[in-house]
């Protein structure tokens, strides 16, 4: 035999001496029941803790959103009236206008006009202004009495007042005479 063989080393002498150190090492250590009541109210506390934090959290979102409602309701028009503004601007200043000639005043309404169409279309106002010979709709149109006529039943002889939609919302439909069935 040679030497490292006659000779172990102290690994060698006592193999199960470290399996027996892991076991021990392995098996967790007993606990009171003190210990473990300690160490569950903890684990309780933490939980309520993170349960109250939580539902704070959801009460805050929550009211903000409904303040961001209100506000919203409050102030929807807000943009809308800021686009009107210059057109009223534009009536004051033809009011207090010197008398001028009849042209120059109807010019002046019609520059007022172009400003309130451009502040409608700003606001996604549309008008709903059939033309003569357009099939009547009752979702755009209200039709005031039938007439007879040379057009065909159903269709819209004349418009008697112009209406008036948002984002394809009807705020007043238009008011239209239509021709009778023959």
């Amino acid at each position: 035999m040679t030497q490292e063989n006659q000779n172990p080393s102290p690994e060698q002498e006592n193999p199960s001496a470290e399996p027996v150190n892991e076991a021990a090492a392995e098996t967790p250590a007993v606990k009171t029941p003190e210990q473990e009541i300690a160490e569950l109210n903890q684990k309780i506390g933490e939980l309520q803790d993170n349960f109250l934090r939580a539902k704070a959290e959801g009460e805050n979102i929550r009211r903000r959103a409904v303040e961001d409602i209100a506000k919203a309701h409050k102030f929807a028009i807000e943009s809308f009236a800021e686009h009107l503004v210059p057109v009223t601007d534009s009536l004051y200043a033809a009011l207090s206008a010197e008398a001028v000639d009849a042209k120059a005043f109807k010019e002046g309404l019609e520059i007022t006009l172009k400003q309130l169409l451009s502040a409608f279309e700003k606001g996604r106002m549309t008008e709903i202004n059939p033309a003569v010979g357009d099939k009547f709709d009752p979702h755009h149109h209200q039709a005031i009495s039938a007439v007879p006529s040379e057009q065909e039943p159903n269709t819209v002889v004349s418009v008697l007042q112009r209406g008036y939609s948002i984002a394809d919302r009807v705020l007043r439909p238009a008011l239209v005479m239509v021709s009778a069935p023959k």
